[in-house]
């Protein structure tokens, strides 16, 4: 029961109370009824008290009817799709209201749970976007997030996102992209039950457990082998698959562009561009535990990858990923890493701990929420830490050209490493 819910139904039950008593009050002379005041205040006593000692809801719950999480569609960001779902089947429309006061409305026919509504952003802004979305009678509350124009793009990457973890510090630092190497979700079975593969119950818990992030900010992330987990794993290969190599339920959940497998989306002003591999457990290829897609020279995503890295590009790639970086480099006779030298940046969120290396003039990140676990180097390795940690990825415009940085942080906010990269000079270490 929201507060204002609560705060009318106190007034009715205190007037009825009021109403009670003196209705007793005239009563009383009658013999009968010589106990009805006392009666009557004891009622509302108690309706006043159940009202004012009835759990509360969690915060932001009252404000959010339905949960809301934004993703884009489109290679190029200048869409914005809105996610959303209900109880029950109904229609779809989102509210846009540019920076400069321009309202622009989109409306989807038909009739659904799972609602998902891509709306152009326009020319880039520094302002903020406010939007609501409404379905049939249901409307949520006006809701935010920054807009592109601005003279930083700020993106947090996380990877093993197994537990829901506080990440006050990450909000504090206002990303407008949420970026992930892997494993958004700890499995998909002990949710939806086993073999259950288009089941976002996970996802849903995910939105859930951070409303302020996912409403505010952009979601692109990457596939780990337990976004698709539909089965225990257990010790030897089962007679049934454990994972959704086609990861149908992540599919459903995020609209991204191209495979959305692998997928890449591109910020002009920025001169970046963010691409995600469909990368994990390879040495299990061939088996019941297969969860990457085929990673060979024949592959759709082995083409689709060199079709994008040896074309033009921006000044700055990062390609994400939830496989070791020495094993990615070393798959199919080594094929991938002449493309992976193109990048700035390769991260992954393999293991649970901080790194960076440095190999043919990239730095091969390493982040995990949880990040205490055990530690397997980078043979190139330069830093490594047993911390929770994430990145902050920040790119200036102030100067031209435009200037990369990249922090390695913990869960509260501490500076943990910092780089600085141009695109044609050697990165620098501030200490």
């Amino acid at each position: 029961m929201g507060t204002l819910p609560r705060l009318h139904l106190l007034l009715r039950v205190t007037i009825m109370g009021t109403s009670l008593t003196a209705q007793a009050h005239r009563e009383s002379r009658k013999p009968i009824l010589c106990g009805g005041v006392e009666m009557a205040k004891r009622f509302a006593a108690i309706a006043v008290v159940w009202l004012l000692l009835a759990p509360l809801p969690c915060p932001g719950q009252a404000e959010q009817p339905f949960p809301v999480w934004l993703t884009c569609n489109r290679p190029v960001l200048d869409h914005i799709t809105v996610n959303w779902v209900t109880p029950e089947p109904a229609d779809s429309q989102v509210e846009l209201r540019w920076p400069d006061g321009t309202l622009r409305r989109v409306r989807v026919a038909g009739k659904r749970t799972l609602h998902q509504v891509s709306v152009p952003l326009g020319v880039p802004a520094a302002g903020t976007y406010r939007y609501r979305v409404r379905s049939a009678a249901r409307q949520s509350p006006w809701y935010a997030f920054q807009g592109l124009g601005q003279q930083q793009l700020r993106a947090a990457v996380v990877a093993n996102w197994h537990q829901h973890v506080r990440l006050d510090a990450l909000l504090q630092d206002k990303p407008h992209l949420l970026l992930t190497a892997g494993d958004n979700v700890p499995n998909l079975y002990s949710l939806c039950g086993e073999g259950k593969r288009r089941c976002i119950k996970p996802y849903l818990k995910l939105v859930r457990a951070y409303p302020k992030l996912f409403r505010s900010v952009i979601f692109l992330p990457a596939l780990g082998n337990h976004d698709k987990q539909i089965r225990p794993r257990g010790k030897r290969f089962p007679p049934q698959a454990v994972y959704d190599v086609e990861a149908e339920a992540f599919c459903r959940f995020v609209q991204l562009p191209d495979r959305e497998l692998w997928w890449h989306v591109e910020v002009p002003q920025f001169e970046v561009r963010f691409v995600a591999l469909d990368l994990h457990h390879t040495s299990d290829q061939g088996t019941t535990w297969q969860s990457a897609s085929a990673f060979g020279r024949e592959s759709a995503q082995f083409r689709w990858y060199r079709k994008l890295m040896e074309g033009p590009g921006p000044r700055y790639t990062v390609t994400l990923y939830n496989e070791r970086h020495a094993t990615v480099r070393s798959l199919a006779r080594g094929a991938w890493t002449p493309l992976l030298k193109k990048n700035t940046l390769c991260i992954s969120g393999f293991g649970h701990f901080a790194e960076r290396a440095h190999w043919q003039g990239v730095a091969w990140y390493n982040t995990s929420l949880r990040g205490t676990g055990d530690r397997y180097p980078d043979p190139h390795s330069q830093f490594l830490a047993g911390e929770d940690n994430y990145l902050l990825l920040v790119l200036n415009r102030t100067r031209h050209p435009v200037r990369l940085q990249v922090q390695v942080k913990n869960l509260q906010g501490k500076v943990l490493e910092e780089l600085f990269f141009l695109k044609s000079d050697p990165p620098r270490v501030v200490p």
